[in-house]
């Protein structure tokens, strides 16, 4: 029986009341008890998705001189705009925010480049997709609230582009669904802008991993403590404060992917192994809605805020693979802690750790000395970090690892070459976040999680980072204007 399984899948947004039960399989699931919404559940359990084209490892055709677009000019795109200007073989020919003093800004980031204005496009709330109809982009970058990332990359895919789409790519299963059967059927890539991925000590074990240095990798953590509560309650941070809103009757790993796709990479996961179940707890929250009671208290803005329902402190989930292996997330946003992802991985023959700081390599009972970290780094640094490594520390970005997911990003397509993030490990990696959902609000009963490959992980390649093909993408030389 032939189906969309999006229709399955949005009952995952039944999951705060507790009635979805049951452990479903994502292309063949097991039947779940029959009667009232059971009905429906077991109605979209029974059928089958086939997938329509392979898009890992997939090379789109080369773009020369990559044309993009941004959406969304506000705490990311600006940083973007500034970040490709530095790199050769772009053109940035559109930017877009329906708050048109945002554009002005970022006009003014090209010129002080020395780069001709783009075209603009805002003041209205469907500005955007006049952008992406336009007939003079090849990719559009998107940096706008989690709620529109999924549209904004289904219409550009739609409309002949390749999107890119700040984290999380999707907030439903739905939605995850959705960039997977649209990226298949235009054969556009879809990628989340997963910067993590590309941090150099993350770079480093990843490689380490792929020469055989932890040996057979059992077990890895990966998490996103970072501490954003002064930032979720100011006025002038998020617009409208849909991050705050975000964290209003949630309770899950709302933001899993910092933590995750650098440690899915090093276990192949969807190139090789898959994902099997998750389970997932929350603490109770003790500070957001105290928070926003007390601000309330003392400024009627934030009466509407001023309720209880917010997610935990901390929420602990934890994934176990096909092949056996465990995989621990952690999300806190809100109790005063170091910022920390952890990356941990472990295996038969060593292990490392990147928090706390400072990062470390062991392969016995102690830890790597200064010198033996220096060895590793001389033997292990992969290609790609010594071919860009200094330029993106000189031009930043999260210490430079946005530079170089950017850089990567524009020498793939222009030398027509897969992408390190496919549509789905932005499917996957985002789908954490309402599946932890369901695990907590049913008591941390184990959820299996959907594989969007449909069984194609089996022979998908792994990342290669080594760069024997491309990086020929040079960096621009600057001429501001006087």
């Amino acid at each position: 029986m032939g189906f969309d399984r999006r229709n399955f899948l949005k009952t995952i947004g039944l999951a705060n009341a507790g009635i979805l039960v049951g452990s479903l399989n994502s292309c063949q699931a097991s039947a779940p008890k029959k009667g009232g919404v059971m009905a429906v559940v077991l109605e979209a359990a029974e059928r089958t998705h086939r997938q329509r084209f392979n898009m890992s490892g997939y090379a789109a055709p080369a773009v020369d001189r990559v044309r993009v677009g941004f959406i969304g000019l506000g705490m990311r795109g600006p940083g973007a705009v500034e970040r490709f200007t530095n790199i050769d073989g772009v053109e940035i020919k559109a930017l877009c925010d329906t708050i048109t003093d945002r554009v002005d800004k970022a006009q003014k980031i090209l010129a002080d480049a020395g780069l001709p204005p783009a075209k603009a496009y805002g003041g209205n709330e469907d500005a955007w997709k006049e952008m992406c109809m336009s007939n003079d982009l090849d990719l559009v970058y998107i940096c706008t609230p989690w709620s529109l990332h999924t549209p904004m990359a289904v219409f550009a895919m739609e409309n002949g582009k390749h999107a890119c789409v700040e984290v999380p790519a999707a907030k439903t299963i739905d939605e995850a669904w959705q960039l997977v059967e649209t990226s298949e059927k235009t054969k556009k890539h879809c990628m989340m802008l997963e910067n993590c991925c590309y941090d150099f000590f993350e770079l480093l074990t990843l490689n380490m991993a792929r020469q055989g240095f932890f040996g057979d990798i059992v077990h890895v953590e990966g998490a996103y403590i970072h501490d954003l509560r002064s930032l979720n309650f100011s006025k002038d941070a998020y617009v409208d404060m849909w991050r705050l809103r975000e964290n209003q009757n949630r309770r899950g790993n709302l933001y899993p992917t910092h933590g995750l796709g650098p440690v899915c990479q090093v276990l192949d996961i969807n190139r090789g192994d898959r994902m099997d179940y998750i389970v997932s707890v929350s603490s109770k929250d003790f500070q957001m809605a105290a928070m926003a009671k007390d601000l309330a208290a003392r400024d009627p803005f934030y009466n509407q805020f001023a309720t209880d329902g917010y997610r935990g402190n901390m929420n602990t989930s934890t994934i176990i693979t096909e092949k056996g292996k465990t995989i621990m997330l952690q999300h806190d946003t809100t109790s005063p802690r170091p910022y920390s992802r952890i990356h941990l991985i472990s295996g038969t023959k060593g292990m490392a750790s990147k928090w706390p700081e400072p990062e470390r390599i062991a392969t016995a009972h102690e830890w790597f000395g200064e010198k033996e970290m220096e060895d590793v780094k001389s033997k292990y640094t992969p290609e790609i970090v010594k071919r860009i490594g200094e330029m993106a520390r000189a031009v930043g970005g999260h210490g430079g690892m946005d530079f170089i997911m950017d850089w990567r990003l524009v020498d793939c397509l222009r030398n027509g070459l897969p992408l390190d993030q496919d549509v789905y490990d932005a499917a996957l990696w985002s789908s954490i976040a309402p599946l932890s959902e369901w695990s907590v609000a049913n008591r941390s009963a184990s959820i299996t999680v959907p594989d969007f490959t449909c069984g194609a992980y089996k022979n998908n390649t792994p990342v290669d980072l080594e760069l024997a093909k491309g990086g020929n993408t040079g960096i621009r030389k600057k001429t501001p204007v006087s």
